[in-house]
């Protein structure tokens, strides 16, 4: 078996899966963000429709 090959590919797969991680984890929270910015306050929403 050719290891260097074999470790090098398993390190790419570690950094693959890190880096999906920390960017769902960004996503979300800016998804959050933008669900809790997108809810109008009762009071803003009445002006609106008058």
């Amino acid at each position: 078996m050719n290891y260097p090959i074999l470790i090098a590919v398993a390190v790419l797969v570690v950094l693959l899966i890190a880096f999906l991680i920390i960017k769902n984890q960004k996503d979300k929270k800016k998804f959050e963000q933008e669900v809790i910015d997108s809810e109008l306050s009762p009071e803003k929403d009445d002006k609106e429709n008058i």
